[in-house]
């Protein structure tokens, strides 16, 4: 049921994180569904992206229902039991295998160290833009008005982040976003390759800086970053490495904005461009990680329903407990988190 009463202005950053990017969608839905938040832009890595463009097409053709309706016939979409391509389905399987540290995982990444994607992959099949290249009018959602989109990838020959934006966005640059080197050929945009934006940012944080007014970020963390104790099987370790290499630029956007934030209250900024960023983060770790490494490679739809009410509850538990500390103060304290 969709709430009254005063109104919100949010940022939302959503990273990437395989099949435990349906509890994004359990997220979205239920920000939607409160009804109280105007959301001015999104940041977008990966399977993050994919949520962050379907939330912007849904509110395109059909505003806050058209937008949980989008996400619901995306998610249903790309599982098993949805709209995928008989073709995509083992390619699929390799794509989830690269967010996990099962045995199965392992010896794809293997074969993958082995073997380039012309040749474990050698029709370049990506089920994924089958999926998004039917669930949105890039041409229109260029030219309509919303939220607007920063999709991160990654540029192969320089290393650096490149952020792309609405008024510019292909399926190109959505399927870059997503796209993982052990399985897929480099997405070529403007004659640069690209690759998988969470190399570089998981999400990219920094286009809110400067490019929107709103002062709030709300993270959809799926990638703890805290693990307590040491991995200590090759499945445990290979998962615990990949959640630091895509959580590492992040950390050092957070970092920044404390950086900022402490400068800020030092008088140190006054008359410049830089504000404080207040953070905030839904995230539901500990369900999560119950799941386990393996469970971000899988496709069925059932999973994905799980993951989605998981998301419902975390994202009513933050509306809850701090829907009046937004646009007055950050509730994420970033020290204490960096440790």
């Amino acid at each position: 049921m969709t709430a009254t009463g005063a109104r919100k202005t949010i940022n939302l950053a959503l990273q990437g994180g395989g099949a435990h990017g349906a509890f994004t969608w359990g997220v979205l839905d239920a920000l939607l569904d409160d009804g109280r938040f105007d959301v001015c832009a999104l940041s977008g890595t990966s399977a993050g992206a994919m949520s962050a463009v379907n939330f912007a097409e849904g509110l395109r053709k059909g505003g806050a229902e058209g937008a949980r309706k989008q996400l619901a016939d995306f998610w249903k979409a790309v599982s098993l039991d949805g709209a995928l391509p008989e073709a995509g389905r083992m390619v699929f399987d390799g794509m989830m295998a690269f967010w996990s540290a099962t045995p199965a995982a392992v010896m794809f990444q293997r074969a993958a160290s082995l073997f380039a994607p012309a040749e474990l992959n050698p029709m370049d099949i990506n089920p994924l833009r089958h999926v998004v290249k039917n669930a949105v009018n890039f041409e229109d959602l260029r030219a309509s008005a919303g939220p607007r989109l920063f999709i991160a990838a990654t540029c192969v020959e320089t290393g650096k982040v490149r952020v792309f934006h609405r008024e510019e966005l292909t399926l190109d640059m959505v399927m870059a976003s997503a796209c993982l080197p052990t399985v897929f050929r480099a997405v070529e945009i403007e004659g640069k390759p690209y690759w998988d934006g969470g190399y570089m940012g998981n999400p990219v944080l920094f286009p809110f800086f400067t490019e929107t007014a709103c002062a709030d970020i709300v993270l959809v963390q799926l990638n703890p970053i805290m693990r307590k104790g040491t991995p200590d099987t090759a499945a445990e370790i290979m998962n615990r490495i990949d959640e630091v290499t895509f959580n590492a630029p992040l950390l050092q956007e957070m970092r920044a904005i404390d950086f900022v934030r402490r400068l800020i209250a030092q008088g140190r900024l006054v008359g410049t461009h830089y504000k404080a960023i207040r953070l905030h983060v839904i995230e539901a770790q500990d369900e999560l990680n119950a799941f386990g490494a393996a469970s971000k490679m899988s496709a069925d739809y059932d999973f994905f329903l799980k993951l989605h009410d998981i998301g419902v509850r975390a994202a009513k538990r933050f509306v809850a407990s701090h829907f009046d500390d937004i646009g007055v103060r950050p509730t994420v304290d970033i020290q204490e988190a960096l440790g």
